[in-house]
């Protein structure tokens, strides 16, 4: 399995569909490291767990992206899984509710960033700030422009047009889930360099 699984096998054209699987020999086979088993796993229940996902995060392609982190997450961590002591299904769909509350907390944490960073950005001129602001907006202006093409104008979007990780997506596009990459990777480098900054000016 590489990192970036894409879902289960397809078929080829005019092949019989695959014998469906007893639940409970499916668990096993899961637990067991049966690649199979997950492909039936996921053709299965890949739709509800994308389901779930997108009606909690009112969003169709973020939900795209947990529910692969869900069948990632569920393979690499199946010796976790005791088909003794609860369904398969049952398993994805707890795994679901935690990568959704990871998604949801990562949401938060950049739209905070975000705000903070751009209301230093863009509430005055440098001119008109204290001289502490006119200290970091210098540095966060600087920093920007040190960032890679696509860090950089993912984060003016945010900033300036205050445009979601969703439209950014649609007006560059980009998957949402590389602009989410971009978005945190700047957002951190950002941050950290005024963090350094403001040390040293203590």
């Amino acid at each position: 399995m590489t990192a970036r699984w894409s879902g289960a096998r397809v078929l080829p054209a005019g092949a019989p569909a695959p014998t469906a699987m007893p639940e409970d020999r499916l668990g096993e086979g899961f637990a067991e490291g049966d690649e199979s088993s997950l492909e039936e796993a996921y053709r299965r229940w890949g739709a509800l767990v994308h389901t779930v996902a997108a009606r909690k995060l009112g969003d169709a392609e973020e939900a795209k992206d947990v529910t692969q982190q869900v069948f990632v997450g569920a393979w690499r961590s199946r010796e976790n899984f005791d088909p003794r002591r609860g369904a398969l299904k049952t398993w994805l769909l707890g795994i679901t509710h935690k990568k959704v509350a990871d998604a949801l907390t990562r949401r938060s944490r950049d739209a905070r960033d975000i705000e903070a960073l751009a209301s230093l950005a863009g509430s005055a001129q440098p001119s008109a700030l204290a001289a502490e602001s006119v200290v970091d907006y210098v540095v966060l202006t600087r920093e920007m422009e040190e960032l890679t093409d696509h860090q950089r104008i993912v984060l003016r979007m945010a900033f300036y047009e205050d445009l979601s990780q969703s439209q950014i997506a649609e007006r560059t596009g980009l998957p949402l889930g590389t602009v989410k990459t971009h978005t945190r990777r700047g957002l951190m480098r950002l941050k950290k360099r005024l963090e350094v900054d403001g040390e040293a000016h203590r």
